[in-house]
C-alpha cells in the first residue's frame, strides 16, 4: 500500500512540475500570464495536444522534438518533471500524509523553480519569495518539525546575514556581490527550516559555490569577474538539509566531539 502510495505521489509531482516548467518560462516576463494561453511550443507558438503534454512521457513519444517545427525540446522540461516527481516521492517517505508533506511540497516546488530562474536569468522572482516568507511562517503554525519561534528567527537570521555579508562586501570591493534576491530566499529558507537550519545551509551553498565559481573562473578567463548565480547553491543545500537533518546534525556532533 505504501510503495502504491508513493508512486502516487510521485504522478502527483509529474504533473506539477509541468505546471513548473511554464512557471519558470513566462514568470520572468514582464506581464506573462503562467494560465494564458495554455501550453504551446515557445519556438512555434503551436498549441500542445492533450498527448504532447504528459509529464515525462510526451517527450519520449515525441522524440524530444516539437511535432510541428521539429526544434528539439529543453532537456529542462523533463528535467524539472523528473525532480519533482523524486522530490514528492522523498516527502511522502519522510512525512507520510500529514501537514509537513504540504507545507515541504509548497518549499520544493519553490525551491525548484527559483534554481531554474535564477541559472538563467540571474534573478529570484519576489514573488516566489517573499510570498514564501509568509507561506514558511504560516507553516511553522500546523507542523511538528518547527516552532514558529525557530520560523521567526529563521527569518530574522536568515535576512539579517547575507544582508550584512552582502553590505560588508560592497564595502571593502565597491562592487555588489550579492543581490536581494538571495536575502530574501535565505529568509525564506529560515522560515521553512527554521534558525537552526541557516549555518548548515549557508557553509555548505558557500563552499559548493566557491567550487563552481573557481572552475568558472578558469573556464571563462574573467577572474573576479566571473558572476555565477548563488540562489541555486541556497535552495540545493536547503533541500538536502530538508531530507537529512538528523545525518547532518550526527555528523556535526560527531565533529564537535572528535575536536573538543
Amino acid at each position: 500500500m505504501e510503495a502504491s502510495l508513493t508512486v502516487f505521489a510521485a504522478l502527483i509531482g509529474a504533473v506539477v512540475g509541468s505546471f513548473l516548467n511554464v512557471v519558470i518560462l513566462r514568470l520572468p516576463e514582464e506581464g506573462a500570464s503562467i494560465v494564458f494561453p495554455g501550453s504551446h511550443c515557445p519556438y512555434c507558438q503551436q498549441p500542445l495536444t492533450w498527448w504532447e503534454n504528459i509529464p515525462l512521457v510526451s517527450f519520449l513519444l515525441l522524440g524530444g522534438k516539437c511535432k510541428t517545427c521539429k526544434v528539439p525540446i529543453s532537456w529542462q522540461y523533463p528535467l524539472v518533471e523528473a525532480a519533482m516527481a523524486a522530490l514528492t516521492a522523498l516527502l511522502f517517505w519522510r512525512f507520510g500524509l500529514s501537514a509537513e508533506l504540504l507545507v515541504y511540497f509548497v518549499f520544493s516546488a519553490a525551491l525548484l523553480v527559483i534554481i531554474f530562474i535564477d541559472i538563467h536569468h540571474q534573478i529570484i522572482p519576489d514573488r516566489i519569495s517573499l510570498p514564501g516568507i509568509v507561506i514558511g511562517f504560516a507553516g511553522s503554525l500546523v507542523i511538528d518539525q518547527i516552532t514558529w519561534q525557530q520560523s521567526a528567527l529563521g527569518i530574522l537570521f536568515g535576512g539579517g546575514i547575507l544582508y550584512a555579508v552582502a553590505w560588508g562586501y560592497m564595502a571593502l570591493t565597491k562592487r555588489e556581490g550579492m543581490g536581494g534576491g538571495d536575502i530574501k530566499l535565505l529568509a525564506m529558507i529560515g522560515a521553512f527550516l527554521g534558525w537552526q537550519s541557516l549555518l548548515y545551509v549557508i557553509f555548505s551553498s558557500s563552499v559548493a559555490g566557491c567550487v563552481v565559481g573557481g572552475i568558472a573562473m578558469v573556464k571563462q578567463g574573467r577572474g573576479g569577474q566571473t558572476r555565477i548565480p548563488f540562489g541555486p547553491f541556497l535552495a540545493i543545500a536547503a533541500l538536502s538539509y530538508l531530507f537529512f537533518q538528523e545525518q547532518i546534525v550526527g555528523i556535526w556532533r560527531w565533529y564537535l566531539h572528535s575536536a573538543f
